[in-house]
């Protein structure tokens, strides 16, 4: 599924008033919803356990390519949105992302879903690799 670049006005960096952060927050959420019912995910069978949600960011041309940490702040609401239309909890996604230097005309975030048993190793053998 591709989804537009986020806004600005979600950026955990930029100071606005409470009320325009949250109208940009639903409308983000709602912008994933959507576009999660058009791209036929709502009832779609996912295997059980934890998914690895994976985000391509592509920024638009000529503009400054921003923090990965930033762009999992300002795509939060997308998370919502996905997670409300599949039905599940957004705490099962495992997030992978990359923010590339290709850019794309207005920017853009791919998202992919995928799950099952090899879930479930990579997740153990990191917090075995954690201490």
């Amino acid at each position: 599924m591709v989804l537009p670049w986020p806004s600005k006005d979600l950026s955990p960096n930029v100071r606005l008033h409470w009320s325009k952060k949250a109208a940009a927050t639903a409308t983000a959420k709602q912008t994933a919803s959507l576009l999660a019912l058009q791209a036929g995910w709502k009832g779609v069978s996912l295997p059980p356990g934890r998914l690895f949600l994976w985000l391509d960011f592509y920024q638009q041309p000529h503009k400054a390519l921003p923090d990965d940490d930033n762009m999992l702040r300002r795509f939060k609401p997308y998370r919502d949105g996905i997670a409300q239309v599949l039905g599940i909890d957004d705490k099962v996604f495992i997030t992978r992302h990359m923010v590339h230097e290709e850019r794309r005309k207005g920017g853009q975030v791919v998202v992919r879903i995928t799950g099952g048993p090899e879930v479930a190793a990579p997740q153990r053998q990191e917090q075995g690799n954690a201490g």
